[in-house]
């Protein structure tokens, strides 16, 4: 929807310094969490951090706003990271979980997991009989492919050429296309198709 400056959004007024003030306010709950959590007073956490007992009050209560000097005191004693003390969120686990399927005989094993615009696949394609001709789909997008190994007929329009291990290819998948192993072997390939693409080869029935 195009922005209407005469009707701001409910972020329109929001500064960098709320943001940050949000962050520093939460602190103060936590601070007394940890403490509490490790049968700590005031005084032993005073003793232990150098940090006077009427200063880690107020961190405490959120009378005071609290200094790196501050919290990285109190993180050494706590042995934790400066992230515990803010509440900063956990960077989320970047690993993939990969759960392979079949399609066309091919062991298909995604590598990524909802990219909108690229998905990446690792394909395990089938011996094929050399002459049996590769099957060719027209479709809109570009795909990648890569040989892992063994090696790969690559059917483009009225050519067709074989890729060895190590080498790649890009293509319009406006032009008539389609990959097979080139011998009885299977052959190994990294495979990135648009969303246009993963939805016609590995969605629709018959997807090569």
């Amino acid at each position: 929807m195009p922005h209407d400056p005469d009707h701001p959004s409910p972020d329109a007024d929001r500064r960098p310094d709320d943001d940050l003030d949000a962050v520093l306010d939460a602190v103060a709950p936590r601070l007394r969490a940890l403490r509490t959590r490790r049968g700590l007073t005031l005084a032993e956490l005073s003793e232990q951090t150098g940090i006077s007992v009427s200063t880690l009050s107020r961190l405490e209560s959120g009378g005071r706003r609290p200094t790196l000097d501050l919290l990285i005191r109190i993180a050494g004693v706590y042995r934790a990271s400066l992230d515990d003390l803010v509440g900063a969120p956990q960077i989320a686990d970047p690993r993939v979980a990969p759960r392979p399927f079949y399609r066309g005989g091919r062991a298909i094993i995604p590598l990524t997991r909802s990219n909108p615009d690229v998905h990446a696949f690792k394909m395990v394609l089938p011996g094929h009989p050399p002459d049996v001709p590769v099957e060719r789909r027209v479709h809109e997008g570009y795909d990648w492919i890569y040989v892992l190994s063994g090696r790969v007929r690559l059917a483009l329009g009225d050519e067709e050429i074989v890729l060895e291990p190590g080498e790649a290819a890009e293509f319009d998948t406006r032009t008539p296309h389609g990959t097979a192993s080139a011998s009885l072997e299977p052959a190994e390939i990294i495979n990135l198709l648009s969303a246009q693409g993963e939805r016609v080869h590995l969605r629709e029935p018959g997807g090569d």
